[in-house]
Parts: structure tokens; C-alpha cells; sequence
């Protein structure tokens, strides 16, 4: 018999990408299980985790990729951008250097992930105010120049953590909800067309593979 976890309207597979110790796993774990460790350490290779949420009364399941930011995984984690349709670019607001390889990691997503991914760019650790060494107003900046999102969050506090994760969630939701309207007025809702396919597949996560597609039977 399914589970409740199992009963969903869409599933959506987003990933986090920036560099090693900049608070990824934990900004993971927060968002999925309200939990945080501070002797967390580096993620070896990938880790997901799930959680759902509700938009417009559907059952949103976010599963949600924690790739490892150090450069010996970065062969491994690059298979992993393929069917994600989100991403969130995180940075430490103390680590000057994690944020300058915003550009890099932006590139490196943009080679292969698909090209309508939506992106938001997340500063992490914002509750240490007095470690700041990358000014927000800067942040904003990049944001607005490479077309991404931009939100300051806390997993020490929870800070933004919900915001981050539900709003690119509920943006991707309503990019494909659009679509599928798009859809249905372009083939004046044919009989023959109950599923409407979006670019990016999500990965399966052991579950029936007919339910994971971006889609919704209409």
C-alpha cells in the first residue's frame, strides 16, 4: 500500500550547488527535517532528501539534491543537474570566496542543466552579522545581473530557510501550470492529450516511474 509521502500532484527535483563547508547540507536537513548540526561535515558525493508542500491546493514534492562542492566530486555531481528544474546557488555571507565562485558554479550549471532551470541565489549563515564579508546590496547586484532570485538565509536560526525553499518551488510550480494552460488551449483539450510533458524530467526516487513526470493528469 502507498504512503502519504507517495500522494502528490507534481514532483519537482531541485539542486543545490556552491562550494564545500558554505552550509548546503544543513539548509537540506533543515527545510526537510527541522533539524541542524553544527559538526556537520562535507557531503561525499550526493545526497537527496524529500518534503511536500502545498501550492493552489496541489501536493508539491520537492526532492532535493545536496551535491558536494569539493572538486574531486565535481565529475560525479554533474550527472546529477540532468532533470532538475531548480537550483539553488549558495554561498557563505563570511567566505568572500564562495560567493566569487558564484560565476563558475553558475557556468557550470548552465552547461548541464536544462536551460529553462530556475535559479535562486542563497547566502547562508546570515545570523553571523558580525563575520559579514559579502556585503547583500552586492549579492542583490550579481542576482539581478545573471537574472536569478536572491534570498539571505539561517538554518543556525531557520531564517529564511522555508522561504528559500518554498518560493522557487511555487515559481517552478506556477512555470508549469502555465504551460500545461498554454497546452491545453493549443489542443483545445484533445482527449488524446491527459498528460502535458514539460522539458525536464525528475529523477526517480524508487517510486512508480509513471508518476515521476513533471506533469498532471488533467
Amino acid at each position: 500500500m502507498g504512503t502519504r509521502d507517495d500522494e502528490y500532484d507534481y514532483l519537482f527535483k531541485v539542486v543545490l550547488i556552491g562550494g564545500s563547508g558554505v552550509g548546503k547540507s544543513n539548509l537540506l536537513s533543515r527545510f526537510t527535517r527541522n533539524e541542524f548540526n553544527l559538526e556537520s561535515k562535507s557531503t561525499i558525493g550526493v545526497e537527496f532528501a524529500t518534503r511536500s508542500i502545498q501550492v493552489d491546493g496541489k501536493t508539491i514534492k520537492a526532492q532535493i539534491w545536496d551535491t558536494a562542492g569539493q572538486e574531486r566530486y565535481r565529475a560525479i555531481t554533474s550527472a546529477y543537474y540532468r532533470g532538475a528544474v531548480g537550483a539553488l546557488l549558495v554561498y557563505d555571507i563570511a567566505k568572500p570566496l564562495t560567493y566569487e565562485n558564484g560565476e563558475r558554479w553558475l557556468k557550470e550549471l548552465r552547461d548541464h542543466a536544462d536551460s529553462n532551470i530556475v535559479i535562486r541565489l542563497v547566502g547562508t549563515k546570515s545570523a553571523l552579522r558580525h563575520l559579514r564579508a559579502v556585503p547583500t546590496d552586492e549579492a542583490r547586484a550579481f542576482s539581478e545581473k545573471n537574472n536569478l532570485s536572491f534570498i539571505a538565509t539561517s538554518a543556525l536560526d531557520s531564517t529564511n530557510v522555508e522561504e528559500a525553499f518554498k518560493n522557487i518551488l511555487t515559481e517552478i510550480y506556477r512555470i508549469v501550470s502555465q504551460k500545461q494552460i498554454a497546452d491545453r488551449a493549443a489542443h483545445d483539450e484533445s482527449p488524446g492529450n491527459n498528460f502535458v510533458d514539460i522539458s525536464v524530467p525528475p529523477t526517480t526516487d524508487g517510486q512508480n516511474p509513471n508518476k515521476l513526470q513533471c506533469c498532471q493528469n488533467l
